[in-house]
């Protein structure tokens, strides 16, 4: 019982990194930026990344392990669209990440401009990730049973 409420909490506490996270680098992002504001957005993302592994991780814990048979899950088409847009959520994070890794090594005053399709990209993440836990409320009053 306590194992499955530390999982539970687990999976909370990384949702909510996982959101604030993503939210800090919105609202960091501009056109440009330096070599060592890309380094700390760069940290951001990397808590992101972090805290994804830990909501997946606890999130498949407790579908194969939790209270309820994997069936409860697996056979649920919202459940079902709930992983597809943790999918898409983790395909839409790909290009930010390379971005910041990839710009954020040389001289840290130097300039490197954004492209907006980045910032795009962090916006569709914000909406995808709106629409998870509206999923998860739906699943949790019996919708798609």
């Amino acid at each position: 019982m306590y194992a499955d409420l530390l999982i539970r909490y687990l999976h909370f506490v990384g949702i909510l990194v996982l959101a604030g996270s993503l939210i800090s680098e919105w609202l960091l992002l501009k056109p440009v930026h330096t070599r060592a504001e890309l380094r700390r957005l760069s940290l951001i993302d990397a808590a992101y990344g972090l805290a994804s592994l830990l909501v997946v991780g606890a999130g498949l814990s407790m579908w194969l392990s939790g209270g309820k048979p994997s069936t409860y899950y697996s056979d649920n088409p919202v459940f079902i669209t709930k992983l597809v847009l943790a999918g898409v959520l983790g395909l839409l994070s790909a290009y930010p990440t390379i971005f910041f890794i990839r710009h954020s090594r040389g001289e840290p005053g130097e300039e490197v401009s954004v492209p907006p399709l980045l910032r795009w990209l962090v916006v569709a993440e914000l909406i995808v990730l709106v629409c998870i836990p509206a999923l998860a409320v739906l699943m949790a009053v019996g919708i798609g049973r």
